[in-house]
């Protein structure tokens, strides 16, 4: 009879459930939920991306996607404006406070990965992470909690 700990998904989602309270808890004092992390990471790679085309790279639901951006808008973090190509469109990108606040959110990451794992153990456990990822058919990048719906599941993204 084999014991739980012999068991990677069982490890894997141990990890994952205090990884991501982890996290979800370290966000708390920048007033920022894993999701919005999520999502701010998405835009900082920069572009005229617009909702529709977040949604569907994305795999979320419009709806989810509006009211990220809406949340994220209010709060100064993000922006909407006319798309330079397709005036119908409107582009959503990080603003100044976006970018800062990401910085900041990026720093509790890394210190979290750090308390994790060294270096070498992180490139290792990376590289079956990802390995394990493409075989189960996950989207690159792209975290299923973020697909779920807003409140599905609890330090989602």
């Amino acid at each position: 009879m084999s014991s739980l700990t012999d068991r990677p998904s069982f490890l894997l989602s141990q990890l994952g459930f205090h990884v991501a309270a982890e996290f979800g808890r370290r966000l708390e004092p920048l007033d920022l939920r894993p999701r919005q992390f999520g999502m701010l990471t998405y835009l900082s790679a920069g572009g005229n991306v617009t909702q529709q085309e977040l949604g569907a790279r994305l795999g979320i639901h419009r709806n989810v996607v509006v009211g990220l951006i809406d949340d994220l808008e209010r709060r100064g973090l993000a922006e909407r404006r006319k798309h330079p190509d397709d005036r119908r469109a409107h582009a959503v990108r990080l603003t100044d406070l976006g970018r800062e606040l990401l910085g900041h959110a990026e720093r509790i990451a890394d210190e979290l990965d750090a308390e994790l794992l060294g270096d070498d153990d992180r490139q290792a456990l990376l590289h079956l992470l990802h390995r394990a990822a493409a075989r189960a058919g996950l989207q690159h990048g792209v975290h299923p909690g973020l697909q779920a719906g807003p409140g599905n599941a609890p330090g989602a993204c």
